[in-house]
C-alpha cells in the first residue's frame, strides 16, 4: 500500500533526481503517467528522470522527449560502471544519448561509490567518473554527482579534472563541514527524503549553512522515503513532507523556500522546461 499524498505546497517546485523506471521489491514501477499526475497535484511539476546505465538511460532520453514536464541525465552509475563489458563503448553510447536531445540537461549520476564497490572496482570506478566529468563540460551539460561514503576523494577526481560550470551533489550525505566544501566550488546541494531521518543531524546541520539559492529537492525515488513513510515506495508525490522539513530546519517561510528550489533547479539544469 503506497503512502497517502500530503498537502500540496504553495508554490511549484521540481524534483531534480528520480527514477520512474525502477521498481523497487515485489512493486511494479507506477505508470509515468499516473506518478507525473500524482507529482502534480501536489506541487511538484517537474522531474528530471535519471538514467543509471545504458537501458535506463535510452528510457530516460525517449520519457523527456516524450513528457513535457519531464528533463533527463544520462551516466553509468559509479557501481555500474565496473561491471559494464567495455567502458570505451559504454561511454560513447552515453554521450550520443547526452548530444541526443536538447531535453538531456545532465551527466550523471556519476561519481564514486566506496559503499558497494570494494577496491577491485575503485579504479574504474573513478576512470568513469572522470569520463564523465570531461563529457558534462563538453556538451555543456549538468554535472550530477553520486557520493556515497567518498567524500573526500570526490573533491580529489573533482579539483584534478576542473569542476564544470553546473554541478549538482545528489542526495547530499555530509556535514556542514563538508556542505561549505562543496558550496565553494560553486555546487548545488540537493537534499532527500534522508534529512527527515532520526539519524541525521550532521544533514540538517548541513541544510542550515546551505544558502537559499543554493539548495534542491529530491526524492531519488522509488528510494529514500521521507518520514513517517521511510521504508515504503518513495515518489515525486511525496516531496512536500520533505520540503516541509527543509523548512523547519532552515527557518525559512515555506512559499518562499518553493519558489527558492524551482528557480535554483533551473538555474542548475540550465533554465526551465
Amino acid at each position: 500500500m503506497k503512502p497517502p499524498a500530503p498537502e500540496p505546497l504553495p508554490h511549484p517546485v521540481v524534483d531534480n533526481h528520480c527514477h520512474l523506471d525502477i521498481a523497487r521489491g515485489d512493486d511494479d514501477a507506477v505508470p509515468v503517467d499516473e506518478a507525473l499526475a500524482a507529482a502534480a497535484a501536489v506541487g511538484v511539476t517537474r522531474i528530471v528522470q535519471i538514467g543509471c546505465d545504458l537501458r535506463g538511460a535510452r528510457w530516460a532520453v525517449e520519457a523527456a522527449a516524450t513528457h513535457s514536464s519531464l528533463v533527463a541525465g544520462v551516466a553509468l552509475h559509479p557501481n555500474d560502471a565496473p561491471r559494464v563489458p567495455s567502458l570505451d563503448d559504454a561511454m560513447a553510447e552515453i554521450e550520443a544519448l547526452a548530444a541526443a536531445h536538447d531535453k538531456v540537461r545532465a551527466v550523471g549520476e556519476t561519481g564514486l561509490d566506496f559503499f558497494r564497490t570494494g577496491e577491485d572496482g575503485r579504479a574504474v570506478q573513478e576512470e568513469s567518473f572522470r569520463r564523465h566529468i570531461d563529457l558534462a563540460k563538453r556538451l555543456d551539460k549538468t554535472l550530477v554527482i553520486h557520493d556515497r561514503d567518498a567524500h573526500d576523494e570526490v573533491l580529489r577526481v573533482l579539483d584534478s579534472e576542473g569542476i564544470p560550470e553546473r554541478w549538482v551533489m545528489h542526495c547530499f550525505s555530509g556535514d556542514a563541514a563538508f556542505a561549505r566544501e562543496c558550496l565553494d566550488r560553486g555546487a548545488h546541494l540537493s537534499f532527500a527524503g534522508t534529512v527527515t531521518f532520526k539519524n541525521a543531524a550532521p544533514l540538517r546541520d548541513a541544510l542550515a549553512v546551505a544558502p537559499p539559492d543554493r539548495v534542491l529537492v529530491e526524492t531519488d525515488a522509488p528510494y529514500l522515503t521521507p518520514v513517517p513513510h521511510r521504508g515504503q515506495v518513495n515518489g515525486s508525490y511525496l516531496v512536500p513532507l520533505t520540503v516541509r522539513a527543509m523548512a523547519d530546519v532552515r527557518g525559512d517561510d515555506l512559499g518562499d523556500l518553493c519558489a527558492a528550489i524551482e528557480a535554483n533547479t533551473f538555474a542548475a539544469f540550465g533554465g526551465g522546461w
